[in-house]
């Protein structure tokens, strides 16, 4: 052998060392901000687009909030159910090719006029009513293979969980939407004879309510077929928690920390830190995890099963919540008088592993830190996350700085959480800006936001996820969530024609500089 040929052997097996370490990146945006006509992100034509866009632009996934109902303060973390999908998100235009609905109907609708924001209010008086329309038409002119479909549907979700959702929200509705504990006590209590008279007196509600998922289901399936097909993997969110009015905790009361009464007990939320001094109350009622294990963790098991057909890899919201939780007395106004108690930890983890094998798992571990959680998480193998925007202590301190990151862990440029970039850099405190700037070698000529994507781009880190709206420069305008803010969250939507031909090329090159393009492309020459 040469000594060319014997230098190009050797170069070979490096390029395939570095083909092989799986580098990769995605784009963390939730479909309620994708452009519509409809006051909404839907999972119509834009979702298919976003996806084309992912592929044009090198990535490998598509991170989204949770799919859930909204209930409280719209929030997607605070949902009727944590199986439902939110019908908010169901596409219209799809219905009208389906046959379900004229084609003048959905325009004859307001669902809010302002292209850059969500209106609920006008997507809560208007939505269902547009369902319902198709909801009658499925009954007065059903296809065969549409009813039959639906029956299928009914028949396998059923049992598990949509014949009990249904109906909550059903009852819900006649009770102009008040939480399930004020209730008549017969529903309230769940006695079967009064859920069987209420189902048998508001059967057409009932089933309309299984339509209305039947509906989202199908729509959700046709979008993660087409983002599988593209090679896109989907990344889902896990609330940890669920909601106090949902279906979840008035189905069963005993795997939570509730009284005689049905009252929460104790609720959930962070101590106070450098961010709020009363600390964050979430007001989510706590598990009792000793029941859980009692059963094995067959709730969460099963939970987890529902999540794995639904996405590709979970992200589990506030991870650390496993290990410990910060308990607040329910009633209290803050979180300031709560305290540390013990999560499940690993028997959890191994009960969810030995069901279900290995986890796809990506673990939430921001926020206040112990040595205990580390350790935890590290005993998964789960990545856990890093934010760019925390790395840039003047003292040079943070976990956060590209040098101190590791391969195993999913680093973003900024969450549904925090400030843009554009507004980072406009409100940051100057000595951080500064040191920014002399870390990542930031520069008015190739442009500040440019650069610190370039710098997360280039960390060692396995995956890199961009906020959308970094990408698109935008401010904090454009914010999804001011955590401790009860109002005007969860309303960004993007305004058409933003996915330009020239982003997705500077995203590629971007992707490809950093070693992120995947497998397939990265390998060639």
């Amino acid at each position: 052998m040469t000594t060319v040929d014997q230098k190009r052997d050797s170069e070979d097996q490096y390029n395939y060392k570095v083909c092989r370490t799986g580098r990769n990146s995605g784009i963390l945006m939730h479909i309620t901000s994708l452009p519509s006509p409809y006051g909404i992100g839907t999972m119509g034509a834009e979702a298919l687009e976003f996806i084309d866009f992912l592929v044009l632009s090198g990535q490998s996934y598509w991170q989204i909030l949770p799919l859930g109902s909204t209930g409280f303060g719209d929030s997607p973390y605070q949902s009727f159910s944590t199986r439902a999908g939110n019908p908010y998100l169901i596409d219209p235009d799809e219905l009208v090719r389906k046959g379900l609905l004229p084609e003048d109907t959905p325009k004859q609708f307001d669902f809010g006029d302002d292209p850059e924001r969500v209106d609920y209010g006008r997507l809560w008086e208007n939505r269902k009513e547009l369902l319902y329309i198709a909801w009658q038409t499925f009954q007065e002119k059903p296809r065969e293979s549409l009813k039959q479909a639906f029956e299928t549907f009914r028949k396998n979700e059923g049992p598990d969980w949509l014949q009990d959702y249904a109906l909550f929200m059903t009852i819900k509705a006649a009770m102009k939407g008040v939480s399930w504990r004020s209730w008549p006590e017969p529903l309230k209590w769940r006695d079967p004879v009064a859920l069987v008279e209420f189902a048998e007196s508001h059967r057409d509600e009932v089933l309309f309510e299984q339509f209305i998922q039947f509906l989202f289901f199908r729509q959700w399936q046709r979008v993660r077929e087409y983002a599988s097909r593209e090679g896109i993997a989907i990344i889902g969110d896990l609330p940890i928690y669920v909601a106090e009015d949902s279906v979840e905790v008035w189905k069963n009361p005993f795997l939570f920390q509730l009284d005689e009464t049905l009252t929460p007990k104790y609720v959930a939320g962070c101590p106070p830190d450098a961010f709020s001094d009363d600390g964050q109350l979430w007001g989510n009622p706590l598990y009792d995890w000793d029941e859980h294990k009692k059963q094995n963790f067959e709730w969460w098991i099963e939970r987890f099963r529902f999540q794995m057909r639904l996405f590709d890899i979970v992200r589990i919201d506030h991870f650390r919540g496993l290990e410990s939780y910060w308990s607040v007395p329910y009633g209290d106004k803050t979180a300031r008088r709560g305290q540390w108690i013990d999560g499940p930890g690993d028997s959890l983890i191994n009960a969810l592993e030995d069901a279900l094998g290995s986890l796809p798992v990506i673990a939430e571990d921001l926020g206040y830190m112990t040595q205990e959680v580390y350790e935890f998480r590290e005993r998964t193998g789960f990545p856990g996350m890093k934010v760019m925007q925390f790395a840039f202590n003047p003292d040079a301190s943070s976990d956060y700085l590209p040098h101190n990151l590791t391969e195993n862990a999913v680093l973003y440029t900024g969450t549904h959480d925090n400030d843009t970039i554009a507004s980072w850099i406009e409100n940051a405190d100057p000595r951080e800006l500064t040191f920014a700037k002399q870390y990542l070698g930031l520069s008015k000529e190739e442009g500040y936001i440019r650069g610190m994507l370039r710098g997360a781009a280039t960390t060692v880190c396995r995956t890199v996820i961009f906020q959308m709206q970094d990408l698109l420069a935008l401010g904090d305008e454009s914010r999804m969530n001011h955590p401790g803010k009860a109002e005007g969250n969860w309303q960004w939507r993007m305004l058409p024609g933003k996915l330009t031909l020239e982003l997705a090329s500077g995203l590629r090159e971007l992707t490809r500089m950093s070693g992120r393009l995947p497998s397939n492309l990265n390998c060639l020459p």
